[in-house]
């Protein structure tokens, strides 16, 4: 894992001196609520409904334990005792007071973390695969890139005051798992047909109002070229992108107004002036920073999979955990574990302080003091060996984390909605828990398969609803709460919108509609076929004749 150097921790540790001070100012008058409110957005500052909302940088979502310790300590004393992982990797609090900001932003930066660029018109949080370094089907460990891009990006002077926020991606997997082309810019490791390595550069990617597919920009890009092509695409979005309307500012708007091979001209002219020159990364900068993520000191592990064998058939509920929760490791003897931050006792994404230490020495004990957090708000724990995984098990189990949910219908991406945001239109975390208390019968949600259902409480889609198999929108109209549902989506390799199923659905009837979803499924489905395949083979009817033949409760 990257550590900070003198000018890293210099850096950050001035920043926070500089926000105590224009904290104190600003509580004594002396600076105007405008003027602030631009300070406090650029150390990830809001103002939300009911209390102001810290967000954290954890930069592509890896974390050391004592990082996470900290966190769980920030939430104890300074917010309610939880905090809230995002759909960027992020954790969010969200009850601290104005004035204990620059405190939590002091402990934050003896642990080498901070707030940063988390929020304004700027480039945010880099995301990656959270199996990146680990994963069986990984072409090249994509962290070393992502921490590269993200010392070119932080504290940017010329990307500062960008039209709106501007967000990076990166895979380096056969399997997409960080939904890299609904992003600004989506960045793919792979093997040209001369076998080089470099990145296929995807632009204009998006969801929220105008929800948008990236298209290629660069088939092949020489990864060490990589900081100034990015430099000239942000370059043409920052001079071209619209001012005007915060809602027509992002790059994808641009991209659709001009077009993709317009864009693709004006990206190339811009690049003729930084192309082979400060920006091209030198080999020995590339493999210092490589050499920040080197293999841990893996055991040599035998007979592993015999005692596994046992051990499942000693702990039926350890074996649905293992199917559900673990995943291929390139090392043999090792598996990588995905801790569910989804249970019936709490909001997708939200951990509380008790289980933050626990799973932080679980770290250290079973996976060589790192984790990481995900695109779909759960963690990991990247390195653990096989002979291990009843024992962390079990550990889990005291935690309540030991939920065998991945990749089911209750492994929901959700965001906080009305109960929070001051942007939000309708609640969302009602219906996280009518759905984790109507289909709590796990063996059902196994039968069913892989559902990735997501849900947003308005237009801008923090919940990513557009790109879910079942996506829930929440809408107000007429001063009342309604649901629109979409269906089809997805966000991995085969990415895609969904489509909007019908009119909008009162509240009351969102998890009754989720099962004649459901049912629909289940009974038109092929052998071996996945909810997203059905729907694309059979289209949207059967399941708007089951919806709305049926349903006379439908808002208008």
């Amino acid at each position: 894992m990257y550590a900070y150097n003198q000018f890293d921790q210099t850096l950050v540790d001035q920043r926070v001196d500089q926000y105590r001070d224009q904290t104190r100012r600003y509580l004594a008058g002396e600076i105007p609520e405008d003027e602030f409110r631009v300070l406090r957005l650029m150390n990830g500052l809001y103002i939300q409904r009911l209390a102001p909302m810290l967000r954290v940088a954890i930069p592509y979502g890896l974390m050391k334990s004592d990082q996470l310790r900290t966190l769980a300590q920030i939430s104890r004393t300074y917010d309610k005792g939880y905090g809230h992982f995002t759909t960027r990797q992020n954790m969010q609090f969200n009850w601290p007071t104005l004035e204990s900001v620059p405190d939590i932003l002091a402990d934050l930066a003896k642990v080498q973390m901070h707030a940063i660029q988390t929020s304004g018109a700027c480039i945010r949080n880099t995301t990656t695969d959270p199996f990146a370094g680990v994963s069986a089907d990984e072409i090249e460990d994509t962290r070393p890139w992502c921490e590269m891009i993200r010392q070119w990006s932080t504290l940017h002077p010329e990307f500062a005051y960008l039209p709106r926020k501007f967000k990076i991606a990166v895979s380096g997997s056969s399997s997409d798992r960080a939904a890299s082309q609904v992003h600004d810019i989506g960045l793919h490791l792979y093997h040209n047909e001369q076998g080089e390595m470099g990145f296929e550069v995807l632009v204009g990617g998006g969801l929220g109002r105008t929800p948008v597919i990236g298209k290629t920009v660069r088939k092949f890009l020489e990864p060490q070229e990589l900081l100034s092509y990015l430099d000239a695409v942000l370059r043409v979005y920052n001079l071209n992108g619209r001012r005007d309307n915060k809602y027509k500012a992002r790059i994808k708007i641009l991209v659709n107004a001009v077009g993709i091979d317009a864009f693709a001209e004006m990206v190339e002219a811009e690049w003729q002036f930084t192309k082979g020159k400060d920006l091209r990364l030198p080999t020995a900068e590339i493999e210092r920073v490589k050499g920040f993520f080197k293999p841990p000191n893996y055991l040599s592990v035998e007979n592993a999979q015999s005692s596994l064998k046992a051990e499942m058939a000693a702990h039926p509920q350890f074996a649905k955990w293992y199917k559900q929760n673990t995943r291929d490791h390139k090392q043999p003897g090792y598996r990588i574990v995905v801790v569910a931050l989804k249970n019936q006792l709490q909001a997708p994404g939200d951990v509380s302080h008790q289980q933050m230490d626990g799973i932080a020495t679980l770290a250290d004990q079973f996976s060589f003091a790192e984790l990481r957090s995900t695109h779909d708000q759960n963690l990991v724990l990247a390195d653990v060996a096989q002979r291990d995984l009843l024992s962390l098990w079990l550990k889990l189990t005291d935690l309540g984390m030991a939920r065998a949910n991945i990749g089911t219908l209750t492994d929901m991406i959700n965001c906080p909605g009305l109960d929070f945001c001051s942007l939000a239109n309708a609640e969302t975390l009602i219906l996280s828990r009518q759905i984790n208390e109507t289909f709590d019968d796990m063996d059902y949600q196994y039968e069913l398969g892989e559902i990735q259902l997501k849900i947003s409480g308005c237009i801008n889609a923090c919940g990513h609803h557009h790109v879910g198999h079942i996506g829930i929108l929440g809408v107000e109209k007429g001063g009342k709460q309604v649901y629109q549902f979409t269906l089809g989506g997805s966000a991995s390799n085969d990415a895609s919108l969904g489509k909007t199923l019908g009119r909008s659905i009162d509240q009351d009837q969102v998890v009754v509609v989720i099962g004649q979803i459901l049912d629909v499924y289940v009974q038109q489905r092929k052998t071996d076929e996945t909810f997203l395949q059905t729907v694309r083979r059979i289209g949207f009817a059967p399941f708007k004749e089951r919806v709305y033949g049926t349903h006379q409760r439908s808002a208008a």
